[in-house]
């Protein structure tokens, strides 16, 4: 995922802004790390450059 990106992800359970932790970045592109909800406290992955959005209740049957 580019790091530009976060200019534009919310949220997807009340649609605030996501605080980024990156645990592995290549040549500008986010490889896996989280990203965090700055008002619910909901964690979302990143995993193979991909962030997993899904609300929480529909990420375990992913």
């Amino acid at each position: 995922m580019k790091e530009s990106l976060m200019e534009i992800v919310c949220c997807p359970m009340d649609k605030h802004d996501l605080e980024l932790d990156a645990d592995e970045r290549d040549d500008g592109e986010i490889i896996s790390g989280t990203l965090t909800c700055t008002d619910c406290g909901e964690s979302y992955p990143i995993e193979d450059g991909i962030p997993n959005l899904l609300p929480p209740d529909m990420r375990d049957g992913a």
